[in-house]
């Protein structure tokens, strides 16, 4: 009985083993897209002056938080100037943009997938929670026996990690539409793709908006961990840090990722707060036209209760 040992482990191994060998073409394939994408987003990040990036960040975080997210932000990026972590923070955002953009391509579908279809949900779920509870380690193994060393398997363990969450606060907002709301637009004869495009996906998106803050913020965890591959940037600082047991070059590489992930985190949470209130006032004009009671029979109305037909 002690003998006894179910041979996961080497299954999975074997089977890494014949993707690489059956589908190398295709593998090379999707690393030089993703390295060409990355390559380009870290050349306009890195391009223009640092000056010209504080800008336009803090333009973003007047527009739509204030002048006090403005300031914070020019303070925040000017500390990464100062302590010589520009470079290196310009490509871990640019890793971040990349696998965020691809998580957020893949998992706002695959949401809304799960929220139509109760069967598709039940197959999606078991997948998410095993993704979500697996960890983050475990992903880069088979990313750099696929993809090589480099940023590439770097970016594709990210977008393994950080799906979940868009899925999840997808389906979530979708199904927490009013359903009468709903059946209101099936009443009118919109199709199902007009009643997703014009009820459905309007009404979640604050709670969509919620997930893609959480697919960046995840996307962002995993910039340490994707340096240990040679993914560049601030993780390999970190690395080296931890190799050199070098204090001072970890905190300044630690506090470069947590002034990026405070504004991101922020600018998301004000984006989604601006599509809240872009919103609001359409609801407002629905709801009473919606909600008002219809003329009730005559014989009825003596007995029935104030906006029974609510």
């Amino acid at each position: 009985m002690t003998d006894f040992r179910l041979p996961l482990g080497d299954i999975v191994s074997e089977g890494i083993d014949v993707l690489t060998e059956s589908l190398r073409p295709v593998f090379d394939l999707i690393r030089f897209v993703l390295l060409a994408l990355y390559d380009a987003v870290e050349f306009l990040l890195l391009s223009p002056p640092f000056w010209v990036i504080i800008l336009i960040a803090a333009g973003l975080a007047y527009f739509v938080k204030g002048w006090k997210f403005a300031l914070g932000t020019i303070v925040g990026l000017l500390v990464i100037v100062g302590v010589n972590q520009w470079d290196n923070a310009m490509a871990s955002l640019a890793l971040v943009l990349v696998a965020s953009a691809i998580a957020i391509a893949i998992s706002v579908p695959l949401g809304i997938i799960a929220a139509r279809s109760d069967r598709s949900s039940a197959v999606i779920r078991p997948i998410l929670d095993f993704l979500q509870t697996m960890p983050a380690f475990v992903y880069l193994v088979p990313a750099l026996i696929l993809f090589r060393i480099g940023v590439v398997p770097g970016i594709v363990a990210t977008i393994v990690f950080a799906l979940a969450p868009g899925v999840r606060f997808t389906e979530l907002g979708i199904r927490g539409v009013d359903t009468e709301v709903v059946e209101a637009g099936h009443a009118f004869g919109s199709s199902p793709w007009r009643i997703l495009r014009q009820i459905q996906l309007p009404l979640a998106m604050p709670t969509i908006m919620a997930g893609i803050n959480q697919v960046i913020m995840l996307s962002l965890s995993m910039v340490v961990i994707a340096g240990l591959v040679g993914g560049g940037g601030l993780g390999s600082d970190v690395v080296q840090a931890l190799s050199r047991i070098d204090v001072a070059l970890g905190f300044e590489a630690g506090l470069a990722v947590v002034i990026i992930a405070i504004y991101l985190d922020r600018l998301t949470a004000a984006l989604s707060g601006k599509r809240r209130k872009m919103w609001t006032p359409w609801r407002r004009k629905v709801t009473p036209t919606e909600t008002a009671p219809s003329p009730a029979p005559a014989a009825a109305t003596k007995d029935a209760p104030v906006g029974a037909s609510v």
